[in-house]
C-alpha cells in the first residue's frame, strides 16, 4: 500500500555502481551493469508484456534518458561522489527501532507479538533493498525500518538551521531536543505505516508481505486488525507528546487520507476506475500523503517558514507518487520471488493502475475488458496482450520520472546552506529520487 510494497536485496556494490551510472553522461561499465540487471530480471511473462522495446535503448532503460541529474547539475556543490543515503542515518535507525519495540509492548503477549511482527523481519531495508556490508548481510537491530523513516531523518538534517544567538550549551540543548522531536515524527510515521499495511492485508486477503507470511495469514484477520488499531493508538500517544497542534492535525489528516484512499479503491464507478486523475488522487491518499505530511511536520517542528514547509511536503508527495508508479510497473514486470508478493496481484484483484490506464488510451477496446472484470483468467491474459502492444509501461516510467524530477527540484529550491551535514543530507535525498525510479525489485 505504501513504500513497503516489494522488498528484496541489492548489494552495496550494486548500489554504488547504480549511483555512479546516474551521475555519468557516458555509457560506462556501470551503465552496462544496470542494463544487464534489467535484462536478467525479465521473466518470460515480462518479455511477453514488454516485447523488450520499452526497456532498452542504447543499453539503458528509458527512464535514464533525458534524466541524468539535470536538476542536480544546477548546483555544482552537490554533484560529488555519490553517497549511500543509508550510511548517514544508520545509527539513528537502530535507535528508533529500539524505541519502536519498546513502544509496542502490550499487557497481552499475543497483541504485543502481533504488533511488532513487521519490526522483526530481521533486515535493514532501504527502499525495499537489503544492503550488504562486504559478503555478509547487515543485521543490526533496526529490523524492518522502512524508507520513510530514512527520508524523515535525512530531511531533518537537510532542514537544519543554526541559531547563533544562544550560548553554545543552550544551542546544543535546543538542537538535541529538536532532533528528538523529529525522531518522534519518524516513529509515529512508521507506526501509522505498519498499521495501514496490517489493515490493507486484511482487506486484500493477502498471503504474503515483504516475502514472509502476512500477519492476517499467520495469526488471523481479527488479531491483524487489532494489532493495526493498537499501533495507531500508540502513534496517537506519541504524537500528542509533541504538543504541537499543527503537527497533530497533519498526521491525523493522514489517517483520514488512508481510509479515504482505500474506500476510493473499493467503491469506484466505471468512469472513476478508468480515470487517470482519479487514480492519482487515490494514490496520493493511499501512498504519498503519509510521507509528504510527515516531511512537512519535520519542517514545522524546526520553525521553518510556510514556503520551506511546502517544499518538504512537495518532496515527500512526489517521491511517494514516483515510488507507487514504479510499484505499478513492477507488478507487471517483476516476479513473485523478487517482489515478496504475487506478481500481477493488482490486476487479479481488479485494481486498475497506471500501465493499464495508459494502454487504454491507445486501445479503447481494453475498457470493455476492464469493465467485465478479471475474475476470468482469459480477461487477464487479454489485458496483458493489450498492455504488451502499448506503451503503457514506458509511459508509466516517464510519469514516475516526472515526479522524481519534481521531488529533486523541491530539494534544490531549499535555502542555501554552507553546513556540510546539511549538504550531504540534501545530496542523499536527491540520490533517493533516482533509487526509487530505477529499482527493479
Amino acid at each position: 500500500m505504501l513504500f513497503s510494497r516489494g522488498f528484496s536485496r541489492i548489494g552495496r556494490n550494486s548500489f554504488n555502481g547504480l549511483c555512479r551510472c546516474l551521475l555519468s553522461r557516458r555509457m560506462d561499465a556501470h551503465q552496462l551493469f544496470v542494463s544487464s540487471i534489467y535484462s536478467q530480471s525479465l521473466s518470460e511473462s515480462t518479455q511477453k508484456i514488454l516485447g523488450c522495446r520499452d526497456f532498452f535503448s542504447l543499453g539503458l532503460p528509458p527512464v535514464f534518458h533525458g534524466y541524468r541529474h539535470q536538476i542536480h547539475h544546477q548546483s555544482s556543490s552537490i554533484v560529488e561522489e555519490p553517497l549511500d543515503p543509508f550510511s548517514l542515518v544508520s545509527d539513528e535507525l537502530s535507535l528508533i527501532a529500539d524505541r519502536l519495540r519498546d513502544m509496542v509492548v502490550a499487557e497481552v503477549p499475543k497483541l504485543a507479538s502481533a504488533a511488532e511482527y513487521f519490526f522483526k523481519i530481521g533486515k535493514i531495508r532501504l527502499n525495499g533493498y537489503m544492503f550488504e556490508g562486504g559478503n555478509s548481510t547487515i543485521q543490526e537491530e533496526n529490523n524492518g525500518i522502512c524508507l520513510m523513516v530514512q527520508v524523515l531523518l535525512l530531511m531533518s538534517t537537510a532542514l537544519n538551521v543554526t541559531v547563533p544567538e544562544p550560548p553554545t550549551l543552550l544551542r546544543e540543548a535546543l538542537s538535541t531536543e529538536l532532533r528528538a522531536r523529529q525522531q518522534c515524527i519518524a516513529e509515529v510515521t512508521e507506526m501509522i505505516h505498519v498499521a495501514s499495511l496490517l489493515h490493507d492485508d486484511v482487506l486484500d486477503d493477502a498471503d504474503t508481505r515483504r516475502g514472509v507470511g502476512s500477519l492476517n495469514c499467520v495469526m488471523g484477520n481479527k488479531l491483524a486488525v487489532l494489532a493495526g488499531d493498537f499501533l495507531l493508538s500508540r502513534a496517537c500517544v506519541a504524537l500528542a507528546s509533541l504538543r504541537n497542534t499543527e503537527v497533530v492535525s497533519l498526521l491525523s489528516t493522514v489517517v483520514e487520507h488512508l481510509v479515504t484512499g482505500e474506500t476510493m479503491q473499493m467503491t469506484t464507478t466505471s468512469d472513476q476506475r478508468c480515470s487517470m486523475e482519479y487514480y492519482i488522487q487515490k494514490t496520493y491518499f493511499k501512498t504519498a500523503s503519509l510521507i509528504s505530511n510527515s516531511c512537512k511536520a519535520i519542517a514545522i517542528l524546526a520553525g521553518h517558514t510556510a514556503e520551506v514547509a511546502m517544499l518538504a511536503f512537495e518532496y515527500g508527495k512526489n517521491l511517494g507518487l514516483a515510488y507507487q508508479l514504479i510499484d505499478d510497473v513492477l507488478d507487471f514486470t517483476g516476479t513473485s520471488a523478487s517482489l515478496g508478493k504475487g506478481s500481477l496481484s493488482d490486476i487479479r484483484h481488479g485494481i486498475i493502475t497506471a500501465p493499464i490506464l495508459f494502454a487504454m488510451e491507445e486501445f479503447p477496446q481494453l475498457r470493455a475488458v476492464v469493465e467485465q472484470g478479471f475474475d476470468n483468467p482469459a480477461n487477464v491474459e487479454l489485458a496483458l496482450d493489450y498492455l504488451g502492444r502499448s506503451h503503457g509501461i514506458h509511459r508509466t516510467r516517464e510519469l514516475a520520472t516526472k515526479h522524481a524530477n519534481l521531488a529533486a527540484s523541491a530539494i534544490e529550491s531549499l535555502p542555501e546552506s554552507e553546513d556540510e551535514d546539511v549538504r550531504r543530507s540534501r545530496r542523499a535525498l536527491l540520490d533517493l529520487t533516482h533509487i526509487v525510479i530505477t529499482r527493479i525489485k
